[in-house]
């Protein structure tokens, strides 16, 4: 094998360059050219590690809104379900709690196919497919005319809307290095977490005041005006594909077939799709690390999507809440989820910039300091113990507010961290492994809430939320373990997976 200069034209800047380019020179091959950014490799603005500052935060921005407005969707019609069942002359008990969390369900189903997808074609096109079908079957969610058409319109809004949910943290590891990753993770994930909590805010008041087929207008308008927006700013960002593409254009340039990128496989793209399309199936059922840490934060995310479809029965049945004041209990959830935004905003990174300055390279578990796994792990379920024994002594209605405040405070905390955790351990899978942990906390948020009523009619709400909270109470150890010992968890020969 030998290296040689040449001159080689950049097809996005119009200029040559020299460059170093390997030729497999083996007597009975044809010399092959491999494609790799231009040298040197931390200035080549065709790298999306070596974008602005500006264009990178623009990206995530954008995704981060997107990823705000979609379980926003999702949860605005939480306060408005018994106006829904009754205009859509229903009174199924599984209808009030399923419309909201089938939802929840798309979420589980589309990374399967959307996470293959962004890693075999590129990030932006699915971005782009999906966030025009996520406005088409919004706009058809609030024409519905029959239970059984309004759930299927809000399964399929979930499947497509998950998009930049589940490939927005591989995005991330596309435009930042590891240490500047925290920051971009927290920004992006909120949207996630605040949706479901400003959602019935403004679908209660937009339901009360105007009907809640206006709710799916208002947002339509909403989603079409940040889809055409997202269309100019989002680029790709996924390197396989870039360095693919660039490949194309010297092969077509030169007409030489020989160049190939250097992270090109030697597969067939059916069988590059069949590898990727059972690569989240795979790292959620067969490694142990995504297996439990996925199981973790399904219990909690299922346990929110709990609280958010029952609240407005809580609020209006114990405390006389009307369909728009049933909406503003979700403040202080967003209120407490914010502030634990701060929090892990100044914890995030540090860890693991603190790492890189003794000279140590970073690892993953860096991003599970006792400092967030421990206040993460159990707020959560204090919170839920505060709520509900408050709201079955009937306590002002604002202290069961500071139980759920306190319960987003730690969902936050765990979410990101463990999530971020994901994306630095799978860094070249980073989407597979994102959409694994968006599977199993779909599932979890769309069955967990359709027994939400039944467990408070049967153990009323104290016991009820008790018996959440010493669920997530039992597993609070798995962070704190995974942050001190994911390390020599992750070199067990047991906990290593092909994928």
């Amino acid at each position: 094998m030998a290296t040689n200069s040449e001159q080689i034209l950049d097809h996005e800047s119009g200029t040559a360059s020299s460059r170093q380019v390997t030729l497999k020179c083996e007597p009975t091959t044809t010399p092959e050219y491999t494609v790799w950014w231009d040298e040197p490799e931390n200035l080549d603005p065709a790298n999306p590690l070596n974008w602005s500052p500006a264009r990178k935060w623009a990206n995530i921005i954008t995704l981060s809104v997107i990823s705000f407005l979609v379980p926003l969707v999702s949860a605005m019609m939480a306060p408005a379900v018994q106006e829904i069942m009754a205009d859509l002359d229903t009174d199924s008990t599984l209808f009030a709690t399923f419309s909201v969390s089938i939802f929840v369900l798309g979420f589980a189903s589309g990374p399967l196919l959307l996470a293959p997808l962004s890693e075999l074609y590129g990030r932006a096109i699915v971005y782009n497919v999906t966030n025009a079908l996520f406005l088409l079957f919004t706009v058809l969610c609030g024409q519905a005319t029959s239970p059984g058409s309004f759930l299927a319109l809000r399964f399929l809004s979930g499947f497509v809307g998950v998009a930049t949910i589940t490939i927005g943290s591989g995005t991330i590891a596309d435009l930042m290095p590891r240490d500047k990753r925290g920051k971009a993770v927290s920004a992006w994930a909120v949207g996630t977490i605040l949706g479901p909590m400003i959602g019935p805010i403004v679908g209660g008041y937009v339901a009360e005041a105007a009907g809640w087929r206006w709710m799916f207008h208002v947002m339509t308008i909403v989603v079409g005006v940040v889809n055409l927006v997202a269309a100019f700013i989002l680029r790709e960002t996924y390197p396989q594909v870039l360095l693919e593409r660039k490949a194309a254009r010297l092969r077509k340039q030169t007409g030489n077939p020989n160049y190939r990128s250097r992270l090109a496989t030697d597969e067939t793209p059916r069988e590059l799709f069949l590898c990727s399309i059972v690569r989240p199936s795979t790292m959620l059922l067969c490694c142990p690390i995504v297996t439990i840490l996925c199981t973790y934060v399904a219990v909690l995310y299922g346990t929110l999507y709990l609280l958010f479809a029952t609240y407005s029965f809580v609020f209006k049945q114990v405390y006389g809440f009307s369909t728009s004041a049933a909406g503003l209990v979700f403040i202080a959830g967003a209120l407490g989820t914010l502030l634990g935004l701060f929090y892990m905003s100044q914890l995030s990174d540090s860890a693991v910039k603190k790492r890189v300055a003794t000279g140590k390279p970073a690892r993953p578990e860096d991003r599970l300091p006792l400092l967030i796994t421990i206040p993460g792990a159990l707020t959560f379920p204090a919170g839920l113990f505060v709520y509900g024994w408050t709201v079955e002594a009937q306590v002002h209605w604002i202290v069961p507010q500071i139980g759920t405040a306190i319960t987003g405070f730690g969902s936050i905390l765990i979410f990101i961290g463990i999530q971020t955790y994901l994306i630095d351990a799978f860094e070249e899978y980073a989407a597979s492994a994102v959409g694994a942990n968006a599977v199993l906390r779909g599932l979890a948020g769309a069955l967990l809430p359709l027994s939400g009523l039944k467990l408070y009619d049967t153990l009323g709400w104290g016991w009820g939320n008790s018996l959440l909270g010493f669920l997530s109470l039992a597993l609070a150890p798995v962070p704190v373990l995974f942050g001190m010992y994911g390390h020599r968890i992750r070199n067990l020969r047991g906990f290593q997976v092909k994928v």
